[in-house]
């Protein structure tokens, strides 16, 4: 009589188990996803060690919008070897915009609209407290992209050094 409810109280603890597997692996595929940031591109907003969630359930329905901080893997072909670290960046430009740096600073043009200067609160300050410019890290840098369909222009936060859309494109 004793191996009757010892059995019962096994498949209850398979069942469990198996119902929590369930329900992990469902959030971490299309819910939100832990992730450890191994980079300082995003300095000060986000800094390298510190855990952040991944939501990765509205972008499913409102795709993304100006301001996003998006994860994501490095292009191909861009020769940004990473060793398998996802980038971490904010979006800047959305598809159709014009992106420009002019004087160290960031201008933004939506198709059909004059070009607007973002302001960008978010970014690194220098020691004497000044934001620090945007400028191309390259020295063959275009100084200005448009955005494609299905694109979007990223940067990081800590724009001396981050490797981004200035870099790699849209």
């Amino acid at each position: 009589m004793t191996q009757r409810p010892a059995l019962g109280c096994l498949l209850e603890i398979v069942e469990t188990l198996v119902l929590t597997l369930l329900i992990y692996l469902v959030i971490h595929n299309f819910v939100a996803q832990p992730f450890e940031v191994q980079q300082s591109s995003m300095v000060p907003t986000i800094i390298d060690g510190e855990y952040i969630l991944i939501d990765k359930l509205s972008p499913r329905f409102g795709g993304y919008t100006y301001g996003d901080v998006v994860v994501f893997e490095p292009p191909s072909g861009s020769g940004l070897a990473t060793d398998g670290i996802p980038f971490i960046k904010r979006v800047i430009g959305m598809p159709g915009d014009t992106v420009s740096l002019e004087n160290g600073r960031v201008f933004v043009t939506r198709p059909g609209e004059s070009p607007v200067r973002i302001e960008e609160a978010y970014v690194v300050k220098r020691d004497d407290g000044t934001t620090a410019p945007t400028d191309c890290p390259r020295p063959d840098c275009p100084l200005t992209w448009i955005v494609g369909d299905n694109e979007y222009f990223v940067m990081g936060d800590n724009r001396p050094s981050s490797q981004d859309s200035r870099i790699f494109g849209p």
